[in-house]
């Protein structure tokens, strides 16, 4: 449940970098707002004033009361007999889509259908024929719309079709074959880099060797000496097992990052995946560098633990400005910090003056206060920062998550709860906070506690998608209520519906419920989304259940690598006895 609550916890590693984050579009519209359905009701009214009945409003809010109940094939059926009755297009555009994430697809052809007669055209409509052709299993249909979907707009239109392929398809293995047709066929954009590279970049998710392979000799050949196409083929021989020859290949490249920023960026990001911190941090040492630049070295070499070159760098900084500023100063704390100079640590933290830095020298400083047995003086700056209504509200509530995790270090388990119960009392109801809180009792296996703070995040916000995915998640992981955990799941999927953390939940429940088929394809898709150590061992107990014995194992190997001490993989291996 952690990494869906996404709880603000402190003093563990140096500093956060994501240099890139997967890149997905949305293949379903999410939940309409409270303005969006006024304004349809509005529209239902206009049309529908000779409905003496109303029965097109009520199916509109029948529609939206199934939505928010979870309960999707009742809403797509509400939508579709909605938008007949008001000859809406857009309520139509909605029923389609609502259909096609239920699975319904019967009712995605009538919607569909019903689309097109009132108007509906472009991509849209295109993306919603090919995915419902992908689920009826007729690859050429789908293969012809996909293709005229890119010709149609040879600009923009190979990024629907990778939507309909990462999240329309069957499985990943239709996805697949699917995906070497339209290489075959020459119709992805003949001079268009980014489509190539995106193209074999699916190609290596869903586990295309020679696939990937075919389509790097393409890009080589069209792109002679684009740097990027280098990056792409590093990244197909490290998943080929290749991992010396992606380094070679990196390191001819490095030279050109000196000018190139985003480059260098993509290249350190080559490093991460082969796990080679210390290289991703001498990459990033090329060329002009800022704090920000400083700051992304000291975490990857933090993550390296490479305490040699992370103090080089301490050094270099601490030598570069007599008098360094406030953002410096930060940084030489976090420096200090991580080498367990927590004396030096303190002191910078202590010579941070008034800005944006501030608030969090003072956070950081009561944790290395922390560190040094000085446990009262960190709870006194904590309550000091909580009580100083000077400071901006983010920075107060931050010091009631610090004060709480700090407890819990201490094993005070009173002392955590007292934390929350002052945060919440000083913020009702905030989200951050409720947040930590239910971790905290999931945690002590207090589920009953958990769930109860997850659902007053859903009274004030009852479309807060994390909150929706990570009660129905930890329903389905913890207690028997399956088809409670579903419907929450469910409400999360009309809202994120290409999020994998959400896709690894629904197919979580979906094994728990038995529905074992199902469940696997949904896991893989997750997997081909992120990879992720969660999902890698929630797929590799699914095989097992399932007599895949071999296959297992290598998700297993694979979530190890990742994350050897993911809790999910650890009770996996413990229940199935390996």
């Amino acid at each position: 449940m952690a990494r869906r609550i996404g709880a603000v916890l402190f003093g563990v590693g140096l500093l956060g970098a994501l240099l890139a984050a997967p890149v997905r579009a949305a293949a379903v519209p999410p939940a309409p707002s409270a303005a969006a359905l006024a304004a349809a009701q509005a529209t239902i009214r206009e049309r529908a004033a000779a409905d003496p009945t109303g029965s097109s409003l009520e199916a509109l809010m029948s529609g939206e009361f199934a939505l928010q109940a979870g309960k999707l094939n009742d809403a797509a059926t509400a939508y579709l007999k909605a938008a007949r009755a008001a000859g809406d297009a857009g309520l139509a555009e909605r029923a389609t889509s609502i259909a096609v994430l239920a699975k319904q697809d019967q009712v995605a052809g009538e919607a569909l259908a019903l689309w097109r007669k009132l108007g509906g055209q472009g991509s849209g409509v295109a993306a919603a024929e090919a995915t419902l052709s992908l689920r009826r299993g007729d690859d050429r249909a789908a293969l012809r719309q996909l293709n005229e979907l890119m010709a149609a707009d040879p600009e923009a239109g190979w990024r629907q079709v990778l939507v309909v392929l990462t999240t329309g398809s069957k499985d990943p293995e239709q996805a697949g074959r699917v995906l070497e047709k339209i290489v075959d066929g020459g119709k992805i954009p003949q001079r268009n880099l980014m489509a190539w590279v995106a193209f074999g970049g699916l190609s290596q998710r869903l586990d295309r060797p020679r696939l990937t392979e075919r389509i790097v000799e393409e890009v080589v050949e069209r792109f002679p000496g684009e740097p990027r196409v280098a990056l792409l083929r590093a990244s197909q021989l490290r998943e080929d097992g290749k991992p010396d020859e992606a380094r070679k290949l990196l390191q001819t490249l490095e030279p050109q990052a000196e000018r190139d920023n985003s480059l260098r960026a993509l290249i350190a990001e080559q490093y991460e995946a082969l796990k080679d911190f210390q290289q991703v941090a001498a990459v990033l040492g090329r060329g002009p560098q800022d704090e920000q630049t400083y700051a992304l070295r000291a975490s990857y070499l933090a993550r390296a633990e490479d305490k040699p070159t992370l103090t080089k760098l301490y050094d270099e900084l601490r030598a570069s400005a007599a008098k360094p500023d406030p953002a410096r100063r930060l940084l030489l704390g976090q420096l200090a910090e991580f080498l367990e100079r927590n004396e030096e640590a303190l002191a910078w933290y202590q010579g941070v003056p008034g800005g944006s830095q501030r608030s969090l020298a003072r956070l950081r400083s009561s944790n290395v206060l922390h560190k040094l047995d000085r446990a009262g003086e960190a709870y006194a700056n904590l309550r000091a920062m909580q009580a100083d209504a000077a400071i901006q509200d983010d920075a107060r509530r931050d010091a009631y998550l610090l004060e709480a995790n700090l407890r819990a270090d201490d094993k005070n388990d009173a002392g955590e709860s007292d934390a929350f119960a002052r945060g919440l009392a000083a913020f009702p109801d905030e989200p951050e906070i409720l947040y930590a809180r239910a971790l905290s009792w999931e945690r002590r296996d207090d589920i009953a506690r958990a769930e109860a703070d997850l659902r007053r995040i859903l009274v004030a916000e009852p479309d807060n998608s994390a909150a929706l995915n990570a009660l129905g998640y930890t329903l389905a992981d913890r207690t028997t209520r399956y088809q409670e955990a579903l419907e929450l799941i469910e409400r999360a999927r009309a809202a994120e519906p290409d999020n994998y953390a959400v896709i690894d939940s629904y197919g979580w429940v979906l094994y728990r419920l038995g529905r074992m088929a199902e469940a696997e394809t949904e896991l893989r898709r997750a997997l081909t989304l992120q990879k992720d150590a969660e999902v890698a061992a929630h797929l590799g107990e699914v095989l097992w259940q399932a007599g895949k014995r071999e296959e297992a194992r290598k998700y297993f190997e694979q979530a190890r690598q990742i994350d050897p001490d993911n809790r999910s993989l650890l009770r996996a291996l413990k229940k199935l006895g390996l």
